[in-house]
């Protein structure tokens, strides 16, 4: 019996462990497991971003619409969302990228440069939604729990720096990711998937990333929340006009952290496992399950850019109020012009007021 050559559908770390000298029998299972897990892996990676990238470019395509063209008054919280989007939109525009990639069969048919930019955009959009969130939950904390400094403190000049701010140091921690580019494995063009030999430098950023990314702002988005609720249930008795901030603080609320938990919790704990498992080599068994729900993970992060649209009409009272308006508008427009012009005639003839006799 020879030992089967390995598909192109393995990682790295799959065929450099596949060599390592087990015996015949061992290494057919392992081959076959690891083929397996990567199949499933570029199964549901298509199936998702066949579904993001539609929804997720239309939905804030139409939202940057709304906030830059039909909302006439901005707040620091609109310059967040305009931003949010704007991250959301960009990422979507690097997926029919990757559908490609993963309909040709895992060949990557366009420039390097193109790959390295696709893995950053990945990164870039994942953080800069983490922390444009955060600052969403922070003025809201502003707004309800410091109402009297909430103009001087929440203006747009200082929401503006502070995405510029996020922007520029997202992408400055992200730039290491640009180097992760293509590579050739069995006559194949490889995009997405590192090197076996750089596992370590990715463990070493996934730990930056976990800190600063993800673990130091949801501290921060619970505390706001939590003064939030505070401040809330001491101001049950006040005017109804503070029902309405009470009623957005609670929608806010309930969007974001809904997203924290599904979108990036999941994904950073299993990142840091299966990278540890790589790294420690808890072997191959452990590795491959890890692997396939760290990519059920990822495909939920990626997904996060479908999510913030419900954060901009549950949450977003300008947002909602420019919505519904356009919408009626145009279903009275289209109801009005279906009458045609013999309804028209008629519906004047009937506002006339009745002849007075003579």
């Amino acid at each position: 019996m020879t030992v089967p050559r390995l598909t192109t559908h393995q990682s790295p770390s799959s065929w450099f462990n596949a060599s390592a000298g087990l015996p015949e029998t061992q290494q057919w299972n392992q081959t076959c497991r690891n083929s397996s897990d990567q199949n499933f892996k570029y199964l549901a990676y298509t199936v998702t971003y066949s579904i993001v990238f539609p929804v997720g470019f239309l939905c804030n395509s139409v939202a940057l619409f709304v906030f830059l063209r039909l909302t006439r008054k901005r707040s620091a919280s609109t310059v967040l969302m305009i931003n949010l989007a704007l991250s959301d939109a960009g990422f979507s525009l690097t997926l029919p990228f990757r559908l490609v990639y993963y309909f040709r069969d895992c060949q990557w048919d366009f420039p390097d440069w193109l790959c390295r930019l696709c893995v950053f955009a990945f990164y870039l959009n994942l953080y800069t939604s983490v922390l444009f969130l955060t600052g969403l939950s922070v003025l809201r904390y502003i707004a309800i729990v410091h109402p009297l400094q909430n103009r001087s403190l929440a203006t747009v000049k200082r929401a503006t720096w502070l995405c510029l701010v996020i922007w520029v140091g997202v992408a400055l921690l992200s730039c290491p990711f640009l180097m992760m580019g293509t590579w050739e494995r069995q006559g194949k063009i490889i995009c997405f998937e590192p090197r076996a030999q750089s596992w370590k430098h990715i463990l070493a950023l996934n730990y930056v990333a976990l800190v600063l990314g993800f673990l130091l702002p949801f501290i921060i988005i619970l505390g706001c929340y939590g003064s939030i609720m505070l401040t809330l249930a001491r101001g049950k008795k006040r005017p109804r006009r503070n029902r309405q901030n009470r009623r957005r603080s609670v929608y806010l609320m309930a969007v974001i952290l809904s997203t924290f938990l599904l979108c990036f919790l999941p994904y950073h704990l299993l990142r840091s496992l299966h990278l540890h498992s790589i790294v420690q080599r808890w072997g191959d068994q452990v590795t491959g399950w890890l692997m396939r729900v760290l990519v059920v993970t990822l495909c939920l992060a990626a997904s996060n850019s479908c999510l913030n649209p419900l954060l901009y009409y549950f949450a977003g009272e300008a947002f909602r109020s420019v919505v519904r308006t356009t919408v009626r508008s145009r279903l009275s427009t289209a109801s009005f012009s279906s009458l045609g012009p013999g309804s028209m005639h008629l519906r004047m003839r009937s506002q006339c007021p009745p002849p007075t006799a003579v």
